[in-house]
């Protein structure tokens, strides 16, 4: 049974996953999407004490998945969203992952794009610098903006009610200062030409992590070896996982991660024979 690990992002849990996790069951596939480290437990619970997760930064999420992937009894396809998507790319890069897709990816250190929606979605993070050893819940007007600005109001209240949670502030930060940060822990090697392939996803109307930037970031790639695609869905928010045409997302998705596999199993073959 091939094995896929869903990777969530800020702000939600895996519950945010429900209609890929589903419909990948349906095809037979062992789907596992493991919560941030601290984010154990039920979504009220969370919003009554975000403390767990106070301090948590990228590099900690990331080496919690690392373990999980290497206790695995078979090398899994990574699929991450948003924060979720930059996990994903650092985890390829450390070799990890059979292939990897990173739908709406907040960039790693070295992409310099700051489009103007980006900025006033991390707003409510970013203009308290003590938010940096804490969490911040969004406002239902903020998650709009953000997230579900392709849902109309009671839509993306729904989402609000049911999913969204406290977010540590620390990775913001962490994203935003990457740039001017020695050893930025959001850093991956572009050039890396023996990572798995990589597929970034935009959504074209995407306010916190625009198209434009998810351009800059796999052009970033360019000096790789190493398959590296990108695909841009239209009409599409940062709440593409779960809106209106999630699976048509999901499915280019998995063909994609299943034609890699299978050409370089092809390749594998014609080096035996």
């Amino acid at each position: 049974m091939k094995t896929i690990v869903l990777i969530h992002g800020l702000w939600l849990t895996p519950k945010s996953w429900d209609s890929f996790r589903h419909h990948y069951e349906a095809q037979g596939y062992r789907v596992l999407a493991p919560a941030w480290p601290g984010l154990q437990g039920e979504i009220e619970e969370i919003r009554r004490d975000p403390s767990p997760i106070a301090f948590l930064g990228v590099k900690e999420i990331a080496d919690y998945y690392e373990r999980f992937i290497k206790s695995l009894d078979e090398t899994p396809i990574l699929i991450g969203h948003s924060f979720g998507g930059l996990i994903v790319q650092m985890l390829l890069d450390r070799g990890l992952g059979s292939a990897g897709v990173a739908i709406d990816s907040v960039a790693p250190q070295g992409v310099l794009d700051l489009p103007l929606p980006m900025l006033k979605s991390a707003s409510p993070v970013l203009s308290n610098p003590f938010n940096y050893l804490g969490t911040v819940q969004l406002t239902l007007e903020q998650f709009r903006y953000a997230f579900a600005n392709k849902l109309n109001e009671e839509e993306a209240r729904k989402v609000y009610e049911e999913q969204v949670i406290p977010g540590p502030g620390r990775p913001v930060f962490q994203a935003a200062l990457a740039n001017v940060t020695p050893g930025a822990v959001t850093h991956v090697d572009f050039a890396n030409s023996y990572r798995p392939p990589l597929l970034l996803i935009a959504g074209s109307d995407d306010h916190q992590v625009p198209a434009s930037l998810n351009r800059s970031n796999f052009k970033k790639y360019e000096r790789s070896q190493a398959v590296t695609d990108f695909k841009e869905f239209p009409l599409r928010s940062h709440l593409i996982v779960s809106e209106n045409g999630w699976q048509e997302v999901a499915d280019y998705a998995l063909s994609w991660a299943e034609r890699q596999l299978a050409e370089e199993s092809e390749v594998g073959a014609l080096k035996v024979a």
